[in-house]
């Protein structure tokens, strides 16, 4: 009897040392699979991990290129995390000489490449998609295709002749690969975020739909410099379109015929578009760049002032007149006075100084404006 006890004692120590044993080799194998890079001479790839993709298809792949050396092992503990439900489709930048285990939070976590672009406040379609095409975030085809696509400006909710205008300003970061679809959707969602509650019922107190309101906004987005003028050149356009005038804002004129950068010459003034507010009453069908939220707000809260027109001082800033006669003795005091700095650049100014008064003659530092007389 006491040997039997004695032989039952000594194998459940040899079991416990032999599992003990396994343990220990497993966890090494463990540590060996995730902290040892599968291939260290390999070089860096772009590795793309289609929509649909499975954990288990995206592990067998990573072991066929070489960057992890047991799939089953990578599978098993994505199940054991979770991360087999959370894996993003997109492109992953890889190389032999990452831990499997880096690689293996990567996908976690979806840290996948991205492209950063940035879309500032005034920027047109066309500047947009130059922007979206140098970080090649989508193609000029897509683009072209989606920007007035009628079915795709539906099912945004755009009621405008295209993506104009509700493209939001701001810096984004897309995922390499995103679709252009949802590279817009993502703009035109963080200007419906902007556009908050408080901003959409002031336009429906004033009877005013989204396009009329981004519409005002792009044309004060273009006009105004400091930001405490936005309502004032908003409540100019309102009293002028309450009394019947046209806008006349330069802008317009030159819109989808060159960049804005270029400037607005007196024959500009006289091209047939629909955009240009000196041949036709009322707001143009749609924006004319994307407006930020300071001169949305301005758009729905104008100044209560009476002014009908304002001319550029040149600096920045405007003089507003409630009449045509004060407006043209605000046309001659603005250019006696820019004058009168050019005569002073004869006498030795700075080269600051002659950089800043040669813009604002080039109208870089105002709104340019080549029509007073109408103005």
């Amino acid at each position: 009897m006491r040997r039997k006890r004695k032989k039952n004692k000594n194998m459940k120590k040899q079991f416990s040392f032999f599992l003990a044993v396994s343990m220990a080799m497993l966890v090494l194998y463990v540590i060996f699979q995730f902290a040892i890079p599968a291939n260290p001479a390999k070089g860096p790839e772009e590795i793309w991990i289609a929509p649909g993709t499975t954990f288990r298809q995206a592990a067998e792949m990573l072991k066929q290129k070489g960057y992890i050396g047991d799939a089953g092992l990578f599978v098993l503990v994505a199940r054991l995390t979770g991360a087999d439900k959370s894996l993003r489709a997109g492109y992953y930048d890889l190389n032999g000489g990452m831990q499997p285990w880096f690689i293996f939070q990567m996908l976690k976590n979806g840290r996948m490449l991205k492209n950063l672009v940035t879309i500032v406040e005034g920027d047109s379609l066309l500047e947009v998609k130059q922007k979206l095409l140098e970080k090649n975030i989508m193609s000029a085809a897509d683009f072209d295709r989606l920007a007035t696509d009628k079915a795709f400006l539906a099912k945004l909710h755009i009621d405008a002749p295209s993506l104009e205008g509700y493209l939001y300003p701001a810096t984004y970061s897309f995922p390499k690969g995103d679709p252009p679809e949802l590279v817009f959707t993502t703009m035109v969602d963080r200007l419906m975020q902007e556009y908050n509650g408080p901003l959409q019922a002031r336009a429906q107190e004033e009877g005013l739909n989204l396009n009329s309101v981004l519409t005002m906004a792009s044309i004060v987005e273009r006009e105004a410099v400091k930001d405490s003028e936005r309502p004032v050149i908003a409540a100019v356009f309102y009293n002028r379109l309450k009394m019947g005038m046209p806008l006349q804002s330069d802008p317009t004129a030159v819109y989808g015929i060159k960049p804005f950068c270029e400037g607005v010459t007196s024959e500009d003034l006289k091209s047939c578009t629909k955009y240009n507010t000196y041949k036709i009453k009322g707001l143009p069908p749609g924006p004319i760049d994307s407006p930020g939220v300071k001169s949305i707000k301005a758009a729905l809260y104008p100044a209560k002032v009476h002014y009908l027109y304002f001319e550029s001082n040149y600096d920045g800033t405007h003089t507003f007149s409630d009449t045509y006669q004060q407006h043209e003795i605000a046309i001659l005091n603005a250019r006696a006075e820019l004058k009168e700095k050019q005569d002073a650049l004869i006498n030795g100014e700075d080269a600051t100084t002659t950089t800043k008064i040669k813009e604002a003659a080039d109208g870089k530092a105002s709104d340019g404006n080549q029509a007073d007389k109408n103005r």
